[in-house]
């Protein structure tokens, strides 16, 4: 005879590698506080209805304080025989509470318990997450207020293509990042409904009242069909799709870090305390962080495909498949929190070499659009302009030369409409003051940008 909860039409124990292939509590008991939260809002819910007793209900209440309190305190062991960390609850209320425990459980299923359970989580975890973000884009903001007139070369497809300020360039970041914390809050509204009380997947016949329990819970509103509030996991989906763009962003990042940081480069050191080294080679030094928040980029994206699969084919109402909505959920939480966490303490360390900025904006033609827009400003049309500045680049290339190396008297053979003041216009200071276009890379633009970002981030 099953000695389970749920057991009383079983005439068979469980096998024992059932019991653990089953079980989820080594992944839920992670969720005990939100467990015990929502039972405890169901309890005050269930003596105001007249459920229970108000007596039941604080002798209940104050059980599960209890049991919150050896959870905490690791005096409660757990076992793959109570599966879950609902039974475990319940369980540890028997131990508490006797018979009385048996009624926590009136007028709800573990369907909407879980759900609720999981909402209650993510929405505190999301908010941290915001938070995490907003720490770390005010660790771009400050290197970017602490570089403002540093040049850099600006890049596309990998190639040298024009000057830019190195801190507009990481003000780029920071806008994917506000788009983030943006889709973050956008999920958060949806996860904001209160599944309880629609017990396994049609509602209950006790006289309840979910609102009651919903502003106990802080929830903005309830789920209104009972078969979707506890078969929907899109909000987990949902996150882990705006965590796997989160952690693109930081992959992308972490490219650039990782590049700038090698000799080839040189334009950025990373500290020592964010660094490796090499248990072979001992002049090395390694960017692993950075390398090790691209590689984890791997398993936010796989998180997404894990849950998406799981979900796919699913029909009304609650499966079991959903109890391996968890791990790729946690395991998402961890790692964009750690790898945000990592960065927002690497960054206010990192060394900009400004020289080797600016003496890379000196080689490979990064004037050669602002030698057509002079021509431009001349009366030439653009694409004869264009045209011409790519001849006077192919000359230099032949030569060995950048532009502004060119004497002025061959610059001419190129365009009568070329004057001395050439070389002032294709400078790298004045090509950047001139990108005054909204959004472009001037001085003024840039430090507007940075002081209206430190703006939104003040508390």
């Amino acid at each position: 005879m099953s000695d389970k909860l749920w057991g009383g039409r079983f005439s068979e124990d469980t096998d024992t590698l059932v019991e653990k292939f089953n079980a989820s509590i080594d992944v839920d008991k992670r969720l005990y506080a939100s467990d015990i939260e929502g039972s405890a809002a169901h309890l005050k819910m269930l003596a105001k209805q007249k459920i229970i007793s108000e007596n039941e209900a604080d002798q209940l209440m104050a059980g599960l304080e209890r049991v919150k309190a050896k959870i905490e305190n690791n005096e409660l062991a757990f076992s793959h025989q109570l599966e879950d960390i609902h039974m475990h609850v319940e369980d540890a209320l028997g131990k508490e509470c006797g018979d009385l425990a048996k009624k926590l459980h009136t007028a709800r299923s573990r369907n909407d318990q879980v759900a609720l359970d999981i909402r209650i989580f993510l929405k505190k975890e999301t908010r941290q997450i915001m938070d995490l973000i907003t720490g770390f884009q005010q660790q771009l903001v400050n290197l970017a207020h602490a570089h403002l007139d540093v040049i850099m070369p600006g890049y596309t497809h990998m190639q040298r293509a024009q000057p830019v300020l190195f801190a507009h360039h990481l003000m780029a970041y920071y806008e994917m990042f506000k788009r983030d914390k943006e889709r973050f809050a956008d999920a958060y509204r949806r996860m904001d409904a209160m599944p309880l009380g629609t017990a396994a997947l049609a509602g209950t016949t006790y006289p309840l009242d979910r609102e009651y329990t919903r502003k106990i819970l802080g929830f903005d509103r309830l789920c209104e069909n009972s078969m979707d509030a506890v078969s929907d996991r899109d909000f987990v989906m949902e996150f882990i799709s705006h965590a796997g763009i989160c952690m693109i962003h930081l992959s992308r990042l972490s490219e650039e870090l990782i590049l700038w940081s090698s000799s080839e480069f040189s334009f950025i050191s990373i500290s020592d305390a964010f660094t490796t080294g090499s248990s072979i080679m001992p002049q090395k030094k390694n960017p692993d962080v950075a390398e090790l928040v691209r590689g984890k980029t791997g398993r936010v994206v796989g998180n997404l495909v894990a849950i998406m699969t799981t979900m796919k084919s699913l029909p009304m109402a609650y499966n079991k498949d959903m109890q391996e909505d968890k791990e790729p959920l946690f395991d998402t939480i961890d790692t964009l929190a750690i790898c945000l966490e990592v960065y927002t303490r690497m960054f206010p360390n990192i060394q900009v070499h400004a020289g080797n900025m600016r003496a890379a904006c000196k080689q490979g033609f990064l004037n050669a659009t602002d030698f057509a827009d002079y021509l431009v400003n001349r009366g030439m049309p653009f694409r004869q302009a264009h045209a011409v500045a790519g001849k006077a680049v192919a000359k230099a290339l032949e030569t060995g030369r950048e532009l502004d190396d060119m004497p002025l008297a061959e610059l001419q053979k190129f365009s009568d409409l070329v004057s001395l003041d050439i070389f002032d216009f294709i400078s790298l200071d004045q090509m950047i003051a001139r990108r005054v276009s909204a959004g472009g890379t001037a001085f003024a633009n840039v430090r507007a940008a940075v002081e209206k970002a430190q703006k939104e981030l003040r508390p």
